[in-house]
């Protein structure tokens, strides 16, 4: 079998090999739609070939303009496949070889997948080939969205929320914050890096969409007490609830819903149609924050991810 990525004249053949899958929300339109925004590229897309005839497809996934990609988003074997689970396997490593990088693999599941056997049966001989790659730690995300048919939230009376142009106040916050928190990535970064650059690679994350950095707020009570921070943010695919959290010696107040509120009423008033957010399975008062808010479970999300060294 020969691995290989594609070349630009191929991708009108790769974007035939696309099928309905529950574990893959990549179609057709999807994958034109990313190579026209410069977040597919052809040497990101790579073939698996037996006798000449593609049998496995994997597309990795960046912002426009990155030097390197930063999650797999489609992976598909042929029903013809004997070992789908090795082909797949194969396809990756040699690719991770190639690209010098073991991107996290992220799949789209249905809500209540566990009780889906075609969703169970598409998550399952992918979790294996990925975990052979190397993707060997799990991660379950569910993924919200907010509409104006919910309603807004009704704003807090505790607390007040200023800008605050010094970068210098939010990496102070989210070192801070990190300390005890539920949110998994949050954690592996701090045991990676260390608290300080842990605080500085999520500041880099945020900053990284510049016409945004004007939304961040930080808030106090009105006694002029730090709480914690918010930031609306937008990705390439809408406006989002980027990052929120509560200081871990303000936690148990109820300020959480209060900062939510914040970030969505910001997004509402500049006419978002529909805002969304990510939460870990394990963070449930984060889930019912959500849902006070009025933001609703569409999807969840199941990250596979290489282990990090701790620092």
């Amino acid at each position: 079998m020969l691995f290989r990525s594609v070349v630009e004249a191929e991708l009108d053949q790769v974007a035939e090999l696309f099928e309905a899958d529950p574990a893959s929300w990549v179609d057709a339109a999807q994958f034109r739609t990313e190579l026209a925004a410069g977040q597919y590229r052809p040497e990101w897309v790579w073939l698996a070939e037996d006798a000449g005839v593609p049998v496995a497809l994997a597309v990795w996934w960046s912002r426009a303009g990155e030097p390197v990609p930063l999650a797999l988003d489609h992976l598909w074997v042929a029903a013809s496949v004997g070992d789908r689970v090795g082909a797949a396997a194969e396809l990756l490593a040699a690719a991770h070889r190639m690209l010098g990088a073991r991107p996290d693999f992220e799949l789209r599941l249905p809500v209540g997948w566990r009780h889906r056997p075609a969703a169970v049966a598409a998550l399952e001989w992918r979790r294996q080939a990925a975990a052979r790659a190397g993707l060997t730690e799990e991660l379950e995300r569910l993924q919200y969205a907010w509409t104006p048919a919910s309603g807004l939230p009704t704003a807090g009376e505790r607390l007040l929320f200023r800008p605050e142009p010094d970068d210098a106040a939010f990496l102070d916050v989210f070192r801070r914050v990190a300390v005890g928190s539920l949110d998994t990535t949050s954690r592996r970064n701090v045991a990676a890096l260390g608290a300080e650059r842990a605080a500085g690679k999520e500041l880099a994350i945020y900053a990284s969409v510049p016409d945004t950095r004007g939304w961040w707020r930080l808030a106090y009570t009105r006694d002029g007490t730090l709480v914690g921070f918010g930031i609306p943010w937008r990705n390439p695919y809408g406006r989002n609830v980027g990052y929120l959290g509560v200081l871990p010696e303000q936690r148990g107040n109820g300020y959480i819903g209060e900062v939510l509120a914040d970030i969505t009423r910001f997004h509402a008033a500049a006419g978002a149609e529909r805002i969304t957010a990510t939460t870990d399975m394990v963070n449930v008062p984060m889930q019912r924050a959500f849902e006070r808010a009025g933001y609703r479970n569409t999807e969840v999300r199941f990250v596979l991810s290489a282990p990090v060294a701790t620092a």
